[in-house]
């Protein structure tokens, strides 16, 4: 009767035991995604304030999350979040996260800031895998030739200036290396055009449309 009851007993105390772990891993999980979830955000947030001074803006980009699904142009097979930017209470600029697939050593991450216009308010690398010394001058840190996209236009989805020089377009491309920034230029390009397609839905317009009749109804 006795070793019944110490079986009980310790049985009773590893079920205590095994819950106040699993418990304290939940925690630590979730305080951990929680610490990943803000850090990507503060990473997402000082990549997007290169593109557009926040003090140009109204508000938080943050604030004005923008869902959207883009296989084709973008590179995205899941939903995606893009940020709209307010000036002075109207819809200014987009920002859009694009993945060019046909880098030299692969997926290239950048986000594309998109103003009102259509014309491009700048690009940013976050990730990438191109060859050190060459490819990699798409990323800030290495080279500003990312910067020559802010202020671009694109003439429709056939703009042949819109390209790098070695294929008649308007874009430098880097000695001993044109794949990458072609692959740059193509998916700013495809950035732009699908801006131009869904124009409405990323500044809000339709929905601000909405909003308004509803109000006068």
């Amino acid at each position: 009767m006795q070793m019944l009851s110490a079986i009980r007993s310790s049985t009773l105390g590893i079920a205590v035991f095994a819950v106040v772990t699993a418990g304290l891993i939940a925690i630590t999980q979730v305080g951990t995604a929680e610490r990943i979830k803000r850090n990507e955000l503060e990473q997402q947030a000082r990549a997007l304030y290169e593109i557009v001074s926040r003090d140009s803006l109204d508000d938080d980009l943050l604030d004005h999350p923008v869902e959207f699904v883009a296989p084709a142009l973008l590179g995205h097979e899941r939903p995606e979040t893009g940020y709209r930017g307010y000036r002075n209470g109207e819809p200014a600029l987009v920002i859009l996260p694009v993945i060019a697939p046909d880098g030299y050593t692969g997926e290239i991450s950048l986000i594309v800031g998109i103003n009102a216009d259509a014309s491009v308010a700048g690009v940013r690398v976050l990730a990438h895998k191109e060859t050190p010394g060459l490819g990699d001058k798409i990323d800030l840190k290495k080279s500003k030739w990312v910067l020559g996209f802010a202020g671009q236009n694109k003439d429709g989805e056939d703009d042949p200036s819109w390209a790098v020089r070695k294929d008649g377009g308007r874009f430098d491309q880097f000695t001993g290396a044109t794949i990458t920034p072609r692959a740059v230029v193509n998916a700013v390009g495809r950035a732009v055009d699908y801006f131009r397609e869904h124009r409405a839905e990323l500044l809000g317009v339709e929905e601000a449309k909405t909003q308004q009749e509803a109000s006068h109804g």
